[in-house]
């Protein structure tokens, strides 16, 4: 169940990550918005990323072997990635109406295929 609670709260994490990041782009097209100064702007970003780190510390400690979790360390930092990128590409789906192209697929593939390599071999 460690492995199910890690990835879980790596999902979490990652959307509160990426809100962090990348919301105020969108936040920018309000005329309220645009008069906050950058500092606010990255002191609101910290803000929503504490969360991320609240939600990313107990996933890797769980998840980790060391800890009597399923995943190596190097197997945490790729499904970490892989996440981060599932949840990016949503979000700007969503948030942004990005079009999902070939080479973004092909991209995925590559992860696809970086998780294959990272679990297939110990």
């Amino acid at each position: 169940m460690n492995g199910f609670y890690s990835i879980a709260l790596l999902v979490c994490a990652n959307v509160f990550m990426t809100l962090a990041w990348y919301a105020h782009l969108k936040c920018n097209e309000y005329e309220w918005f645009q008069r906050w100064p950058l500092m606010l702007i990255i002191v609101a970003s910290w803000g929503i990323a504490f969360f991320e780190y609240c939600l990313q510390v107990p996933a890797n400690r769980l998840g980790f072997e060391g800890n009597g979790g399923p995943f190596s360390l190097m197997q945490l930092k790729v499904i970490q990635e892989v996440i981060t990128l599932v949840v990016f590409v949503v979000f700007s789906v969503i948030a942004f109406h990005m079009q999902v192209r070939w080479n973004h697929i092909v991209a995925g593939l590559c992860l696809i295929m970086a998780v294959y390599f990272v679990f297939g071999f110990k």
